[in-house]
């Protein structure tokens, strides 16, 4: 079931992803890096050779690569992820051959870009990423050694002055655009998927609210012994990390049982461990 789940996310990421590239990117030509990029290029130059179709090739193409060179450590969520946004776009191309949406660059690029980083999100969330790009910037880490945050920056970078020397300065500088508000969407977007409450509750009911969060929020707690600076007694301290609606269930609790608690909560954006994310994705 879990594994259902976890593919059904990544075709709903990367549906929504081809659908910003069919309907913003592809048809105003925003070559925004990645394979899409490198397909919106040379669908420009070849206007025969459908956007999706190229990306579909290019995919394989560097699936193959990756296999010989660095090794198959992608998994089958990123093949399936990659050849699926490929299939998709290319359905889209067959289909609907004119998707333009709006011929208004900045809106096209705003959109587009905005709808591809929350599938992204999505994906990359699942463990899983389309491909292209990762591969191109793993090739660059292993032959050149250089980091491969840099070499994504590069290869988009290098994608981007693509687009400027065929579609001109204009489209060029809209793809760089859609590059730089990429990577802002996609983090917020896994934020927004992966935020919880980190939670620190002083209380002489500590016991009663440990039991609370095992049995009824089927979540896991640590208890600290502290003493108190002003009075010097001893006393608990509880630690919790929660979503938020099982925050509030607990917030409810404690101002029933104790309302003078004293009670700290601050976001954890990222949360590895049993009953959350595990700290070794799987592929």
């Amino acid at each position: 079931m879990k594994k259902f789940k976890e593919y059904l996310l990544i075709t709903i990421g990367f549906l929504i992803v081809a659908i910003s590239v069919k309907f913003f990117l592809e048809a105003d030509k925003i070559a925004a890096g990645g394979v899409m990029g490198i397909a919106i290029i040379i669908n420009d130059i070849s206007p025969n050779l459908s956007v999706g179709m190229i990306m579909f090739v290019l995919n394989c193409a560097l699936f193959i690569v990756a296999f010989s060179s660095i090794g198959g450590r992608f998994g089958v969520k990123t093949i399936y992820s990659g050849l699926g946004l490929s299939g998709a776009v290319w359905i889209l191309d067959k289909f609907i051959p004119n998707g333009m949406v709006t011929n208004n660059l900045f809106l096209a690029t705003v959109f587009g870009t905005l709808i591809g980083g929350i599938g992204m999100g999505i994906v990359f969330n699942q463990n899983a990423s389309t491909g292209g790009t990762d591969i191109l910037a793993k090739l660059l880490n292993k032959f050149f050694h250089i980091d491969i945050g840099k070499s994504l920056l590069i290869v988009d970078f290098i994608i981007t002055l693509f687009a400027v020397a065929t579609m001109g300065i204009e489209l060029g500088m809209y793809s760089l655009l859609s590059v730089i508000l990429h990577g802002f969407i996609i983090d917020s977007v896994i934020e927004g998927f992966n935020v919880c409450k980190q939670v620190m509750v002083i209380s002489k009911k500590n016991q009663e609210f440990s039991k609370y969060i095992i049995e009824k929020l089927e979540r896991g707690c640590t208890i600290f012994n502290g003493k108190g600076g002003y009075t010097w007694e001893d006393t608990y301290i509880l630690y919790t990390v929660l979503s938020t609606n099982e925050f509030i269930k607990l917030k409810k609790h404690i101002k029933e049982v104790d309302p003078k608690a004293f009670i700290t909560v601050c976001d954890a954006r990222e949360v590895l461990g049993e009953g959350f994310n595990n700290i070794v994705g799987e592929e």
